[in-house]
């Protein structure tokens, strides 16, 4: 019996081209996870919505279910946040580095996730005057990572819960370490690295940024946050790999 149809929110986190003129379309809904769907037509010149069925846009759009694939009959632009991303590099990458990593979260997570919809939408919508994007990157992926389950121990020892400040991380061993328990190949880190990175994750985006601009942090914080992601997904993220 076929599944009725339905009407989601959702956003591109990539495509790929299908037969001669159909595209698949990976999408990032809010009420259905992670949908693959294919957009017949959608790579000829007359297609009603192919313009719209890209990255860094936010879609209203309507789906038939099918046994492997969805297929997209319908998409309404809800907001277009492409304009001030694509004509930016650094916010290109960082805006490519939230999709990717959301559809990489949402495999993990498996079914509907409101929570990290709203977080790329709310990102991508920041994104687009953003003069730091890398810090709307690192307080995404922090945020994300939090909701996820992965979040890296920011103050005590991730292994024996040690009150820190701590001065010593390493992925393996879940964030900060003490000197006790760190495992070789931790990292020596400037002492507000962490307190920096705990403010990004908890919405404190201002102090944060005063923080990692006075002890020149920037890198130091996105490196962590990024290297924490990948060993947690056991995979790289190409698009994290520039300034990482």
């Amino acid at each position: 019996m076929r599944r009725p149809s339905y009407r989601d929110r959702a956003v591109v986190v990539r495509t790929y081209d299908f037969g001669e003129a159909d595209r698949v379309v990976v999408l990032l809904t809010r009420g259905h996870g992670l949908v693959r769907a294919v957009a017949k037509g959608v790579r000829r010149a007359k297609s009603r919505f192919g313009s719209r069925v890209q990255l860094f846009v936010h879609l209203d759009v309507h789906l038939y279910p099918g046994r492997n694939l969805a297929t997209l009959t319908g998409a309404d632009t809800v907001a277009y946040y492409a304009s001030g991303i694509i004509e930016d590099y650094a916010r290109y990458t960082a805006a490519c580095a939230v999709v990717n990593c959301a559809e990489r979260l949402c495999v993990a997570e498996t079914g509907e996730d409101p929570f990290l919809f709203d977080a790329v939408v709310d990102t991508l919508a920041v994104m687009q005057r953003e003069s730091q994007p890398e810090v709307c990157l690192d307080a995404f992926l922090l945020r994300a990572m939090g909701h996820s389950g992965w979040a890296p121990s920011l103050f005590a020892c991730a292994q024996c819960g040690e009150a820190g400040p701590h001065h010593a991380f390493h992925p393996r061993a879940g964030g900060a370490v003490c000197v006790r328990c760190r495992p070789p190949g931790s990292a020596d880190i400037p002492p507000e690295t962490l307190h920096a990175m705990w403010l990004l994750q908890q919405g404190h985006r201002q102090a944060a940024e005063e923080i990692m601009r006075r002890h020149d942090l920037h890198e130091w914080v996105h490196r962590l946050t990024s290297v924490h992601l990948q060993y947690h997904l056991e995979q790289r993220i190409t698009t994290l790999l520039p300034s990482a």
